[in-house]
């Protein structure tokens, strides 16, 4: 095990995209460090810009003799990627696998031959090196399929589930529900007793959400949202909302129902609207267009950004460490997610998955098997 098989993905200052599947050499880990051989890495949302960034993915073209795949990117959006031009760079965020090597350390020592969930921004490939504590132990008879979406997505929900207590805030508002983060946080929140207003976009979602237990489901394609939107959060009182869309006018939605219900008693001068905050995350951007505030809801709230890594960067070990442990316990219960689709590196870089997988679709979810 000298070398080993990765994806890549480079964007040239002459606007190209370019993805390859290259062959590299397989570093000797350092004593803190294993070798985990990857049998399934999910393809997630995030990672769908650090692959693709702002290339036109309609005019892609595979190239099946050299195992690339080119697609044109327009030249005046290169400014707002300059960090990366130029340069070429691993793919994929999380996957789980089996430690073959490890480094001299007890620790590293320890995992040999364990099945692990592991997070380092190149998990398509067929070995990868991390550090220890990139990985997530698992129980035995866990599968690295099963174990494959062991980060992102099952921290995301914890975590939201943290922010919420630690900030003061009772109940949750969350868009794009309806997706595998969205399941496990629903799981989390009836199991934990907490209200959970969900916004999705589809009849079908506000099905599948109300099977799963969920009591405040709204559709944002309904006539009658807001009106839903302003009940919802009148009985759960909600003051924090997490949003995976980004673009468009939800946000301001939510704020404006919010301020409706703490405002509702108000009398005589209410100048400056309630006086409790109303706080909305955004951490997801399914939607590029700009985030439209229509500001009718006072002078106490905050819109900002939320990043899982630098949340967890707050925290102190143990606590991330407990946090580990809940996930292995539990990755065939509350984080348990079925997966659609399995397919190789080289399919991965095909324009018929590609258009598959990126269009996020409910129930359909692809993870890479680099064995295949």
């Amino acid at each position: 095990m000298t070398t080993t098989k990765q994806l890549f993905t480079h964007i040239s200052s002459d606007a190209f995209l370019t993805i390859s599947l290259d062959e590299v050499d397989v570093p000797a880990p350092k004593p803190h460090e294993v070798i985990v051989k990857i049998e399934a890495a999910p393809i997630n949302p995030s990672d769908m810009w650090p692959m693709f960034g702002p290339a036109n993915l309609a005019d892609a073209t595979f190239d099946a003799s050299s195992n690339k795949l080119s697609a044109p990117v327009h030249p005046g959006i290169l400014s707002r990627i300059r960090s990366r031009v130029d340069q070429k760079l691993p793919i994929g965020n999380e996957g789980a696998g089996t430690v073959v090597a490890a480094g001299d350390s007890p620790q590293a020592q320890a995992l040999m031959g364990k099945t692990v969930g592991v997070l380092t921004g190149a998990t398509y490939t067929q070995h990868c090196c991390v550090p220890v504590q990139a990985c997530i132990v698992h129980n035995e008879g866990t599968s690295a399929r099963q174990a494959a979406s062991s980060f992102v997505n099952p921290l995301t929900a914890l975590c939201m589930v943290e922010t919420m207590r630690r900030e003061g805030h009772t109940a949750l508002v969350h868009t794009a529900a309806a997706s595998s983060l969205g399941v496990m946080l629903n799981k989390i929140c009836i199991a934990q007793g907490i209200s959970l207003v969900n916004i999705v976009r589809k009849q079908e979602q506000v099905d599948m959400l109300n099977d799963l237990g969920a009591k405040y489901v709204l559709n944002s394609s309904s006539e009658s949202f807001k009106k839903d939107l302003y009940k919802a959060i009148k009985e759960t009182g909600a003051t924090l909302a997490f949003d995976a869309i980004g673009g468009g006018d939800l946000v301001s939605d939510i704020l404006s129902a919010m301020e409706a219900v703490g405002s509702k008693d108000a009398t005589g001068f209410n100048t400056y609207g309630s006086a409790e905050n109303k706080q909305i995350y955004v951490y997801g951007n399914l939607d590029f267009t700009p985030t439209v505030l229509n500001r009718a809801y006072g002078m106490t709230w905050n819109i900002g950004g939320w990043l899982l890594m630098r949340f967890l960067g707050s925290l102190e070990v143990k606590d991330v460490l407990a946090l580990h442990k809940r996930v292995a316990d539990e990755i065939n219960t509350t984080f348990a997610l079925e997966f659609s689709n399995e397919i190789s590196l080289i399919d991965a870089m095909k324009p018929n998955n590609i258009a598959r997988y990126n269009a996020k679709k409910t129930g359909e979810k692809f993870f890479i098997n680099p064995s295949l």
